[in-house]
């Protein structure tokens, strides 16, 4: 009797569960990602940015750098919900981890003038995280520059972006003491910690800030006018605001450390690190061993792509003031929510426009 039952209730789990499996893809399936996707390409990439905006996207600003055209902005939505302030192509936006490659630049530099090696350990430089990090001394700057150190990322603490730590140190206890996530460089594994520690490096090395660094070896050289940290160094209204779905308030006041630039800052920054401007011939061969040539960047209620692409010799920088996507995504959830997938898929669709790609079937 007792098979019997069993045997029945496997009988009817085979029934039922394709049924959930087929309730849970219309209920909760992310469907203005799969619109954007499945759309008909516009013809121009300022009616792919308008068209993002019906995605649930509050806030778009596009930046295009294509060789030996002038640059263009393409903008669409809200710079300010509440105030209904339209998109500005010059507005500041928290960039996030884009961060990176300015400070992968400055260790670059700094293995140039031999005052850093790829092959330093953390150890080397911070002997009293020895310990306090799994494999201190067995970790580079190297595998911290490519999230190959195996150390564990401090944003994903419980609570971190609810209510974030009160500067780099206390930042950094969230990170020690704790099992590494992988033996180093034998995965690949992407933490925030990395480059926390990295910028605090240069600072030790330099003896002043690494943002000073940056300014005095990347900005002021490519005169980035715009291009800021923190908050408190710029006029809040010329921020643009930030939004997480489900969430009525702005969160551009929010303590999310982030450096801010304009889309054009960040494309001359992007051109010059790619076509060889920016660093000799020997710190871009050391670049190039080290570190990537684009990235994007997501703090709660901002989402920035920027990336070249050289078969058409083209920059695109993508800036998106709309995260989450409530109620399905847990309140400032890492990977971004929905948005993001939506944010990407407009910005895959920019690209195809501008390589010439109009209405080939998706």
């Amino acid at each position: 009797m007792e098979n019997l039952n069993k045997t029945r209730i496997i009988q009817i789990l085979r029934i039922i569960m394709p049924l959930v499996g087929l309730t849970c893809i219309v209920v909760f399936a992310p469907w203005d990602g799969i619109w954007a996707w499945i759309k008909p390409l516009p013809d121009t990439v300022q009616e792919q940015v308008d068209a993002a905006i019906g995605l649930g996207l509050d806030g778009m600003i596009v930046y295009v750098d294509e060789a030996g055209e002038p640059p263009a902005f393409y903008t669409a939505g809200w710079k300010n919900r509440e105030d209904q302030i339209p998109a500005d192509p010059q507005s500041l936006f928290k960039i996030a981890s884009i961060e990176k490659l300015y400070v992968a630049v400055s260790i670059a530099k700094l293995v140039n003038d031999q005052r850093l090696s790829p092959d330093d350990t953390l150890a080397d430089h911070f002997p009293e995280l020895v310990g306090r990090i799994e494999y201190a001394d067995q970790i580079t700057l190297r595998m911290m520059v490519q999230h190959r150190s195996g150390i564990p990322n401090f944003t994903d603490a419980p609570g971190y972006w609810e209510n974030p730590p009160d500067g780099p140190e206390a930042a950094l206890e969230l990170a020690l003491d704790l099992s590494a996530d992988f033996v180093p460089d034998e995965e690949y594994g992407y933490s925030n910690t990395n480059y926390l520690l990295l910028s605090e490096l240069i600072a030790k090395v330099v003896g002043y800030s690494h943002w000073q660094y940056i300014e005095e070896e990347i900005l002021i050289p490519l005169a980035l006018n715009n291009t800021y940290t923190p908050l408190d160094d710029v006029d809040a209204d010329d921020v643009m605001s930030g939004y997480w779905v489900g969430l009525e308030r702005d969160l551009k006041n929010d303590p999310h450390g982030s450096m801010l630039a304009t889309a054009e800052d960040v494309g001359i920054f992007l051109r010059a690190l790619n076509d060889g401007s920016l660093l000799n011939e020997n710190e871009q061969a050391i670049y190039s061993y080290l570190y990537e040539y684009g990235h994007s960047g997501l703090i709660p209620g901002y989402y920035s792509i920027a990336r070249y692409h050289s078969d058409i010799d083209t920059v695109v920088v993508q800036f998106v003031n709309t995260t989450g996507g409530a109620p399905i995504v847990p309140l400032f959830d890492t990977g971004g929510g929905t948005k993001v997938m939506v944010s990407n898929v407009v910005y895959n669709r920019v690209v195809r426009i501008l390589r010439g790609e109009i209405n080939i079937d998706e």
